[in-house]
């Protein structure tokens, strides 16, 4: 088992495009790390690094105490699923997941022992006779994971493995995938492009925008305490609501009044009074409410659409050019065009610096500690 450590890696392509810059992280021995973001982020280049696919411009990589940033893929003990599964086509199952325990001259009756027994843990052994044009795409992925798992490596490194599977089979996938980490206690590093994956399968998640770290935390933290307005609006479904603002500050009190309503707020905000913000509001910390009011109440709105979830729905609603999204419960005369106000929990709003995009209640954390 090991650890991960990367020290200031950066990588640049020819042209100067620089893909990952300033890249430092820790992943400690057994844990699952996902790295997330937008397409063209850089998680899938940092994890080539990691698994030596890709050379680093400049930096370290360590994998356990060795540093690895000259060691051939092969020799890193590692073992990698790929988003497109990279089986041989021609050869069997049981070919498939014994070919690198060949490569490597293990003992033919230790390849038997070892296919055997993570085929079983797979639930691959009536497949093992099969080639892979004749099996599910979720087959296919669980085969790629086992051609990984019986080679015993450190560190397992898996880039987007879920993502040519239907819905149905990466929710699935993704259960088999936490099972055999807590079953294995191996270091995991996953990438992914889905929100979803990354906050129901990490121990900690790595946010990347444009091939920097935004923020790692663990889902939880990063759901409730988002860094700065890009991990607030990355992270969530829907998406986080914006409102452009200014803080206040009367009779003692604070305020972030945004379309043309005034939301109280937090008496350490007041140190912000004047300053041009962005609130931020998750649509299940609003709900419909009957009336108007003073504060707190985002009054004359009109809906545009009604999304029905099941048990909840998401109410799509506009104020002028503002447009926003409340996740609720169905309620009688919502219907498109109808008016609707919608009380915010004031006690789960963010204040984003409108020039910086930073979470001013991070920023002020920062600045006390």
């Amino acid at each position: 088992m090991a650890s991960i450590t990367l020290k200031n890696v950066d990588k640049t392509y020819d042209g100067d495009v620089k893909a990952v810059s300033g890249f430092d992280l820790e992943i400690k021995d057994k844990e699952f790390v996902i790295f997330v973001g937008p397409s063209g982020c850089g998680k899938s280049t940092t994890l080539r690094m990691i698994a030596g696919l890709e050379e680093i411009s400049s930096g370290e990589i360590y994998i356990g105490d060795r540093l690895v940033n000259y060691v051939e893929p092969r020799d890193r003990d590692i073992a990698m699923v790929f988003q497109s599964y990279a089986l041989y086509r021609h050869m069997t199952v049981y070919k498939n997941m014994a070919f690198s325990l060949k490569m490597h001259k293990v003992p033919k009756e230790e390849i038997d022992r070892r296919v055997r027994e993570t085929a079983e843990m797979l639930g691959l052994t009536h497949l093992l006779d099969r080639k892979p044009g004749a099996l599910s795409g979720g087959e296919c992925q669980r085969v790629a994971l086992g051609r990984a798992l019986v080679r015993s490596p450190s560190v397992f490194l898996l880039d987007e493995p879920l993502s040519n599977l239907d819905a149905k089979l990466r929710s699935d996938m993704r259960a088999e995938i936490i099972k055999l980490h807590k079953k294995l206690q191996t270091t995991f590093v996953y990438v992914t492009h889905d929100q979803t994956e990354a906050m129901t399968m990490g121990d900690r998640i790595v946010i990347m925008k444009k091939g920097l770290i935004q923020q790692v935390d663990s889902p939880k933290d990063i759901y409730d305490h988002p860094k700065n307005k890009f991990v607030a609006g990355f992270i969530g479904t829907p998406q986080m609501n914006f409102f452009d603002g200014e803080i206040k500050t009367e009779g003692g009190r604070c305020f972030a009044e945004a379309c043309g309503s005034r939301f109280a707020i937090d008496g350490r905000y007041a140190a912000f009074s004047g300053r041009k913000v962005c609130v931020g509001v998750r649509p299940e910390h609003m709900e419909l409410c009957a009336g108007a009011a003073p504060e707190n109440v985002i009054s004359g709105g009109r809906i545009e659409l009604v999304e029905l979830l099941g048990s909840d729905i998401n109410v799509h609603a506009s104020l002028g050019d503002i447009r926003f999204v409340v996740r609720s419960q169905w309620q009688s005369g919502l219907e498109m065009g109808s008016a609707v106000n919608v009380r915010v929990d004031t006690s789960r709003i963010h204040i984003f610096d409108a020039e910086t995009e930073e979470n001013l209640a991070m920023t002020e954390t920062e600045a006390e500690a």
